[in-house]
């Protein structure tokens, strides 16, 4: 039993660390990063809903068309109240499966008398341990997910997947990225004049 709960907290500590680190847990972690001259190609993304490697693809086949845009990529985060409620639920999993596994009854403590899941839950604590903290997770994962792949060209938005409800195709992006960059150079050669 004790194999089960050491195994138990040492998972959710792997499965939180990896989300902090993924998922925007550390705000000066980037996903990946080049470094340029050139403007600034931004995406912020939905790590956890797996467009990682969607962006690495499209990071890759971007440096190579256009080597002078910097590239940047990071996670883009829930509203805090989904990331307070990931939160508890990971603390409150962990309280939860101690006392499962102790033989702790806290109802008892509200002078109430325990459910027939909490009972249950005692006859078969493996099976509660494991239902509890995979049900979290499942839960927690829920409320981090974002869905979101935006991206910005020097902070200007060129795409956005939670308008557009889609994500876009290399030829699509690169039409963008086309655009923008004619534009800008056709906006540098225009001859500024002063008053």
């Amino acid at each position: 039993m004790r194999l089960l709960l050491l195994f138990l907290v040492a998972a959710s500590a792997v499965v939180r660390s990896d989300a902090s680190a993924n998922m925007g847990g550390v705000p000066g972690k980037r996903l990946k990063m080049q470094y340029a001259t050139g403007p600034l190609l931004k995406f912020q993304i939905c790590v956890s809903c797996g467009y990682r490697r969607v962006f690495e693809e499209y990071m890759r086949v971007i440096s190579q068309r256009y080597p002078d845009i910097r590239i940047e990529g990071e996670n883009y985060l829930p509203q805090p109240i989904y990331r307070h409620i990931a939160s508890f639920l990971s603390v409150f999993k962990l309280v939860l499966i101690g006392l499962i596994i102790v033989g702790k009854d806290p109802f008892a403590f509200f002078g109430m008398q325990a459910p027939s899941i909490w009972q249950w839950g005692q006859e078969n604590k493996v099976y509660a341990c494991m239902m509890v903290f995979f049900l979290s997770n499942m839960i927690e994962n829920q409320c981090m997910s974002t869905g979101a792949f935006e991206i910005t060209l020097n902070d200007v938005p060129v795409w956005s997947k939670l308008e557009s409800g889609h994500l876009p195709s290399m030829q699509q992006l690169v039409q963008i990225l086309d655009n923008e960059m004619k534009l800008n150079v056709h906006m540098d050669s225009i001859p500024h004049h002063r008053s």
